[in-house]
This record gives structure tokens, sequence and C-alpha cells, in this order.
């Protein structure tokens, strides 16, 4: 029901206050938006009622008006929030606009021309896809199992060929087909953050005692390729869950990403160490955990886009991640280019590469960027919170920000602590959208759906915030507790029913077995399966297995 006008409840209200009195006047006669308004008495008093006179009527619709009035004002004020039903579909996302023109412009979304003129005023048709690789980063954290009564504990809790179907995901479930998990370890063994601390309950029937899941190589359907312009290589790298990764970031300085094996000719482009280390170890001693997840991503980039190449496809590949999962795409995304996983044919040419990465930190030192950027065309754009801390580091004082000369003398001193933002920024700022409180919690302005929903709301500096697709405010609540009280969308309210518990045939509760999915979605050899595997229909296209 639309919200009552004040000049119309007078008129509601008559046949009621005939009756005698104010008190029963029903909230079913109304529709609000702000709840607060419901919770509370009309009327204070605790006396008997009487019977009420022409002038206690009038005052008690005076009365009445002046709480509704506010209330009234703000259900209006946030239905403004949402593009209405009758604007251009160019507008919004998703519309047949949207598929037609995608095919054409896809490598000005991909940052052929590094996003000029598509910032401010935002292109509605990179807000839409943003959002889009966003969703794919933010299923890594849905999907991520971190129950320490669980013996899956840091795996995925869905089977690779269903993957967006059990998250709920139709479009990407229809746009994409995951073809590989990504396992990660790390060799630093600090025993207080050791993965044993999340085995205490599950003890030894923990599925991995090293392994955690950390992300997910997918490539667009036939049918998704058609409307993109392409056939589209998705990599998603989930942020840090775990303990063991926290010790990771914390591993704050540079080191040569040569020495790391990445075939890089200058020993001066480096990266932070944490994150390295967590991309190129291994544990020979884990299944999971053989190859590092560098070995597993470059194997199954080359054969995706060798495969779709060959069939005469043009091939891009996009990265995309979320805080630790930012750092990884930005250090893939150049090892990919670095490494020659994304060459198409012998005359040199390249699928190409583009980094959507969401609050994520720096990675590498000045020279790093400048081999990222400008010697391999690697492009990224960053997604950030004015108010996150996670972005401004490492290189608090020695960063892209102070002046060139400053910088080299730094580097050339060879101080470890000078780190180089790569790519477009695209900063966003939270207090701009009136869906969400003032919070002193960083994990609030830290949080992925919270960019995306300001992603969904932003058209440019200066511009109003207005949902540009009605992308339900509800998720950012989804792990944090950020919205306003009046929505009544209580804080991390995403959970699996009966956490994850089923009811066994004989009526016990139980665990699901999972062995069985994380021994088809594993690549046992980590360097391909058999070769009656390599190619199995899926989704409308071929699937590759390694």
């Amino acid at each position: 029901m639309a919200p009552v006008s004040c000049r119309d409840v007078s008129q509601q209200l008559s046949p009621l206050l005939h009756r005698g009195t104010a008190a029963n006047t029903s909230h079913g006669k109304f529709s609000f938006r702000r709840a607060q308004s419901l919770c509370g008495p009309l009327t204070t008093t605790n006396k008997r009622l009487q019977p009420s006179s022409a002038a206690t009527r009038d005052d008690a619709v005076a009365s009445l008006v002046g709480q509704l009035e506010p209330n009234v004002d703000q259900d209006e004020e946030e239905e403004d929030l949402y593009l209405p039903d009758d604007v251009p579909s160019t507008r919004r996302r998703g519309s047949q606009s949207h598929d037609d023109e995608l095919a054409s412009r896809w490598r000005e979304i991909h940052g052929c021309d590094d996003w000029a003129g598509l910032l401010d005023p935002m292109d509605p048709l990179l807000r839409s896809e943003l959002i889009r690789y966003g969703e794919l980063a933010q299923a890594c954290y849905d999907a991520f199992d971190y129950d320490l009564s669980s013996r899956y504990c840091g795996s995925c809790k869905y089977p690779c060929r269903a993957f967006f179907e059990r998250l709920g995901m139709p479009d990407a479930a229809r746009g994409y087909a995951v073809t590989r998990y990504l396992y990660a370890t790390s060799n630093f063994r600090f025993p207080s953050f050791s993965f044993s601390d999340k085995r205490s309950r599950a003890d030894a029937k923990v599925w991995s005692q090293r392994a955690n899941w950390i992300g997910y190589v997918a490539v667009s359907t036939d049918e998704e390729s058609a409307r993109l312009g392409r056939r589209d290589v998705a990599i998603a790298w989930r942020g840090t869950i775990t303990r063991l990764e926290w010790v990771s970031d914390l591993m704050d300085f540079l080191r040569p990403v040569a020495d790391e094996g990445i075939p890089c000719p200058d020993p001066e482009v480096k990266v932070e160490s944490g994150f390295v280390d967590l991309y190129t170890d291994k544990d020979p001693s884990c299944r999971f955990c053989k190859y590092s997840a560098r070995e597993q991503v470059l194997l199954e980039v080359r054969k995706l886009v060798g495969h779709y190449a060959t069939l005469g496809e043009e091939v891009s590949v996009s990265v995309t991640g979320h805080s630790l999962g930012s750092s990884l795409a930005v250090l893939s995304a150049y090892d990919i280019a670095e490494s020659g996983a994304n060459l198409i044919s012998g005359d040199g040419r390249r699928a190409a590469v583009c980094v959507y990465s969401f609050s994520g930190p720096r990675v590498g030192n000045g020279r790093f960027r400048e081999r990222f950027e400008g010697e391999l065309g690697v492009k990224a754009l960053r997604v950030v919170n004015v108010h996150d801390s996670v972005p401004r580091m490492p290189g608090l004082f020695l960063n892209e920000g102070v002046p060139e000369m400053v910088r080299r003398v730094a580097e050339g001193l060879r101080m470890p602590w000078c780190y180089s933002h790569v790519g477009v920024e695209l900063a966003l700022d939270h207090k701009r959208s009136p869906f969400l409180k003032d919070t002193l919690d960083p994990g609030c302005s830290h949080n992925l759906e919270a960019h995306l929903h300001l992603l969904d709301g932003y058209h440019g500096s200066g511009e109003r915030f207005v949902l540009a697709s009605g992308r339900d405010p509800a998720l950012v609540n989804k792990a944090s507790d950020f919205l306003k009280d009046h929505h009544c969308v209580p804080p991390s309210w995403r959970q699996d029913e009966n956490k994850g518990m089923v009811r066994a045939p004989d009526g016990r509760w139980i665990q699901p077995d999972r062995r069985g999915h994380l021994d088809d979605d594993h690549h046992h050899d980590g360097h391909g399966g058999n070769d009656g595997d390599e190619h199995r229909s899926h989704h409308g296209h071929f699937r590759l297995f390694g």
C-alpha cells in the first residue's frame, strides 16, 4: 500500500474517532518504512479513555498528523533512493540495451583506455560489470567453510559443478562454469596462528592439515560469451579469513619476484613478502597443496586461453578479489602476463588481462607498478572506500603519493617499505549512503558487500546517492552490522540452514560427507588429469580439467 498523505489522515481517522478513542487506530491502515514509529504507543496516558468531544477529536488528529508526517516524508525520501521504474533502460543493470552494448564496448570496460571518462560521471555499463565481478569475489566468502566444529573447515562448502547454483546466483550459474578450485598454504609456522587452532574441535578428522580453499577459476558459457563479446576466463580470490593468512598480511617487507620463481628480468621488481609466500608456497605432504596456488592458476589459464584461442575465439582474463584476495588478484594478473600464460598464438598476441580489485592493499614497489602497467600492459581498476584503512597499507608513509625524487631516493637506499598502488582508483564514500550508519567498526568500511552497495548508488562526484539497479541493501548486513537500525535487518544474518547439519536416514543429525566432491573437484596431480577427462561438455561449452 502506498504511504498515506497527511491531507488524507483526517478523513481516514474520522470514523475511528467517532467510536470514542484514537487508541484503537490500526497500524494496518498505513504503510511505514520506519519500524521505530510503530514501536511506541500513540498516547502515553494510563487514564481510562473518555468519549471524545469535537475539540478532543481535532487535537487527536493534529497530534497523530504530527507523528505521521515525518515518517511519510522519510518514506518518500527513501523511495527516491531507488531509480523509478520508468527511467531509461540504459541506466538499469541487466537491461537488454546493456547486453547489446557490452559486446561492442568490452575492451573499453576492460580498461583499454584506463577507464578515461567512465568514472565521473559513472558509466552505467561499467558499474554493472564492476558489481558483477564483485559478486564473483563475494561468492568466495559465502562458499567458504569456517565453522570450527566442522571437519571440512577451510574448504569450499559446495561442489564445483553446482557452485553458483548452491549459492543462489542464477545469473552467474547461467553465465559461468567453475573449472578449477584453488588451494593455498603458508610455510610460516607460528603455533598460536597455525591451522591447528581451527582443528581443535574436529580433531584428526579434518579434511586437510595445511590447505585452505582460496578461490576458483571459471569460464563463460557460450550464451554469456555472446553477451560479453568474448570468452572470459574469470579468476576470483578469497580475502582474509583465517588467522594463518593474517600472519602473511603482517609480513611487511619487499622481496624480488624473481626470487620466487616468477620469470622477471628485473631484480628491482619487488612485492610484499607475505602475499607472494601465500601465492607460491606448497606442501609436498598435502595432496591439495602439493602444487602452489601459482602453479594451479597458471596451468588452468594456459589451458583455457589456448583451447578457446585455437577455436578462433576472442579471449580475456578477468581477475577479481577483495582485501587479501585483491593482493592475490594483482599478483596473479602480473604473473599471468609475465609468464606468458595469456599468449594466444605464436605471433605474440595475448589475451587482455584486467584486475577488478576491491579494498586491496598495496602489493609491490614503484618498479613493480612500472612493469605491471607500462611494460606488460595489465589493467587494474581499484574500488576503495575512503574511510577504509586497508588500501592505505602497507607503505603508509612511502608510497605513490610522495614526490618522485623522494621515492627514488628511498628505493635507491633499499628501504623495505616503499610501496605503490597499481592501476586506476575509484574512491567511494560510505557516508554518502543514507542507508548506512556511523560506526567505529573498521570491518564495516572494509566490507565487500558495502562496496557493492556504494557502487550501485554512485553516479559521480557531487551526485546524489541513488541505487541504480535496486540491489538489495539488506545484503550489506550479510556479515556485518552496517545498515541503519530502522531498516530492521539483523546483523550478520547469513548462515547455512541448520548450520549445515542434515538428517541421516536413521534420523540422526550429522554433518554431510563432502569427501566425494572434494575428490572430484581437486586435481590430484596438479598438472593435468586423465586425457579422457580433458574436455567435457558443460553449460554449452567445453569444460577443461587440469
